[in-house]
């Protein structure tokens, strides 16, 4: 959901507007659409359509991030949602490190919300699955994100943890009844997964009559988020919303059967721009396009279709770019790029640190897989060169 990126969003992403070939399986349901400024601005016909022909339930908009970014969009989602008559709840994307840091950033979040007039009683979530809490210890995240929940409650909010199926009871506690997982399978239809939590975001990339590009859809088990407020409305179709639920839940894409995967743990660095995709074809959906000089982690790479493919691990699941066509492999990459790091120091930025070593802001934050928003802490080590 983050939304650091365009929102995380791997293989085995689900397509809207397929036929579904059997009716006997149990789809999926579109309960909560969650929404970010990558998803630019949302009318209220948009979410009133999300819910007369979907079944759409909650929308849960991002607030804020880190410590000091404030989603230019969260106001008006807030309000148009609402007016659509849907229940409507918050998330603040984390990048707290400690206990300060954790309430800190909830105080932050709390005055956000606020100001963006997301109304007491509604969920406020923390987002948890940024780079800076994947370098810390299961007990340390807990300690930190019970910091956060605790101080959240004292703006009027109802706390939750939002996070990736690996990195719940691994990087992190989810207690039963309580979280939001997100884990999406190749084909989720006949599937229940993280039943024992309040949601479960099965697809990064879902397609809405109309509204432009791909959102992040949960399936909710209980109604921690629809408990704040009443539903004015109900969906005015329940047929197509059946139908649409069942085609929501079809992915026509087959894992290719005629080539073979190889280990391959590589950086690369784009030469030039590259789609990152859903999966290795150039028909696949585009994640996000990778822009020149941004650095990727490679686990596996195969040769099909007339191109080269690696495999990028992505925080719950992978995304797929090719190097180059098969007959010039590296043609859009360098491999085992050499990088010069950087230590944060008190007082620095984005700003200060690119301009120091002749970089854009932007060109910075892209080979450090980050953007411009993200907010850097004393101590940590970005990449330079």
């Amino acid at each position: 959901m983050n939304k650091l990126r365009a929102p995380a969003i791997i293989a085995g992403v689900i397509f809207v507007g397929l036929l579904f070939g059997s009716n006997n399986i149990k789809a999926a349901n579109m309960d909560m659409v969650d929404v970010s400024n990558n998803n630019g601005y949302m009318s209220t016909a948009e979410y009133v359509s999300m819910r007369n022909e979907f079944g759409v339930k909650a929308v849960t908009v991002k607030i804020s991030e880190g410590g000091t970014y404030r989603d230019p969009y969260a106001a008006s989602n807030i309000a148009n949602v609402q007016a659509a008559g849907m229940y409507i709840n918050g998330y603040h994307f984390a990048h707290y490190a400690t206990k300060a840091q954790a309430i800190a950033e909830a105080d932050f979040a709390g005055r956000t919300a606020k100001a963006a007039g997301l109304p007491v009683g509604a969920v406020l979530a923390t987002d948890v699955e940024a780079e800076e809490q994947g370098n810390l210890s299961q007990a340390t995240n807990d300690h930190n994100n019970a910091a956060f929940m605790q101080e959240i409650q004292k703006f009027g909010y109802r706390a939750d943890i939002y996070t990736s199926g690996s990195w719940a009871n691994n990087k992190m506690t989810i207690k039963g009844k309580t979280g939001w997982v997100a884990g999406y399978p190749f084909v989720p239809a006949g599937k229940q997964w993280y039943t024992n939590n309040n949601a479960w975001q099965w697809s990064g990339a879902a397609h809405f009559r109309i509204s432009y590009g791909g959102f992040d859809v949960s399936q909710l088990y209980t109604d921690y988020y629809t408990a704040g407020q009443k539903s004015t409305v109900k969906p005015t179709d329940p047929d197509a919303v059946n139908d649409n639920n069942q085609e929501a839940n079809k992915n026509t894409s087959k894992p290719s059967t005629s080539a073979k995967w190889v280990k391959e743990a590589k950086t690369y660095t784009l030469k030039t721009a590259v789609k990152l995709r859903t999966g290795a074809s150039t028909s696949s959906n585009a994640i996000t396009i990778l822009p020149a000089g941004t650095t990727v982690k490679t686990d596996q790479a195969i040769i099909q279709g007339g191109y080269r493919w690696v495999r990028q691990p992505r925080f719950n699941g992978y995304g797929y770019l090719a190097t180059g066509p098969a007959s010039n492999t590296l043609e859009y990459v360098k491999s085992g790029a050499f990088h010069t790091y950087y230590t944060v120091k008190s007082g620095d930025s984005w700003w200060s640190i690119a301009q120091r070593n002749g970089l854009s802001m932007t060109m910075l934050a892209n080979q450090n897989g980050k953007t411009i928003y993200t907010t850097i802490y004393p101590g940590q080590r970005l990449a330079v060169r």
